[in-house]
């Protein structure tokens, strides 16, 4: 059954009604997936750049530290082998990269297992339009209080929409995003889920 949704104004009003597509908020949510997907993403935000020197890196070493005989100690060939202080590391972490393949179909899916469970959970809002005059980040809380939004609040905008985005970048509880960069983990890590009737994906209003 499609999920139906008032949408909103910014002044915390409604203006008429808006149906979710059912491909994208309505499916059984994909655990399995969700996880592989979400783990890749954590995975690729590595940096990758641990480092240590082996021996053949360390500085100095280069002379033999003692005779081979007669000393009555090991026989030793450097003091930059990995059992002298200040030695190389065996088995040392060096620079990789962790990022992990996960193709179209996986993440797609991904996604929309995220965005229809934030839908199961009432927790998505579509607001008709931004309509800010001037950029202010006062207007802009102020749109939130009248909406009735808390906690991590992920916001999809227009690439246009400049007034929007300066009006809201400034609050640490809020992410801009553009329809393009909709990816599994933030919408996993967001209390609430805002478009508008423009970003919407596959908005049949």
């Amino acid at each position: 059954m499609a999920t139906t949704l008032d949408l909103r104004t910014q002044d915390g009003g409604t203006s008429g009604t808006v149906t979710l597509d059912e491909t994208i908020f309505g499916i059984e949510p994909n655990m399995a997936v969700l996880h592989q997907v979400v783990t890749a993403q954590l995975a690729a935000k590595r940096s990758g750049s641990a480092n240590t020197k082996t021996r053949a890196e360390v500085r100095g070493g280069g002379a033999k530290p003692y005779a081979q005989k007669g000393t009555g100690r090991a026989r030793q060939g450097s003091i930059r082998a990995p059992q002298f202080t200040g030695g190389g590391i065996v088995h040392g972490p060096k620079p990789r990269s962790f990022r992990k393949k996960v193709n179209k179909k996986m993440n797609r899916l991904a996604l929309c297992s995220a965005l229809s469970d934030r839908a199961q959970s009432d927790r998505v809002v579509v607001v008709d339009q931004w309509q800010f005059e001037t950029p202010k980040t006062k207007d802009a809380l102020a749109a939130l209080k009248n909406l009735e939004l808390n906690g991590k609040i992920m916001m999809v905008v227009a690439e246009a929409d400049e007034k929007t985005i300066r009006s809201f970048r400034n609050l640490p509880t809020v992410q801009l995003v553009r329809a393009a960069e909709l990816n599994a983990y933030d919408v996993l890590c967001s209390d609430w889920l805002v478009f508008t009737s423009e970003t919407l994906p596959g908005a049949d209003s």
